[in-house]
């Protein structure tokens, strides 16, 4: 499942929860070919995709 920044920009591809509360990024879709986490605090809602209540910039940030 694509995860979506809140300025619609593609982040990542699901990888699989890590834990209660975070999402692990498949590496294989990673800029830096690295797993990357986000937190489930970040989520917006949940349809085709999820989207997160971050832009890409504050998300990238993160990691």
């Amino acid at each position: 499942m694509d995860v979506i920044a809140s300025d619609r920009q593609k982040i990542g591809t699901v990888d699989h929860l890590d834990g209660p509360d975070t999402i692990k990024l498949a590496k294989t879709t990673s800029p830096d070919g690295q797993h990357h986490l986000v937190s489930l605090a970040w989520v917006d809602h949940v349809d085709t995709h999820v989207h997160l209540n971050r832009t890409t910039a504050q998300v990238m940030s993160s990691w």
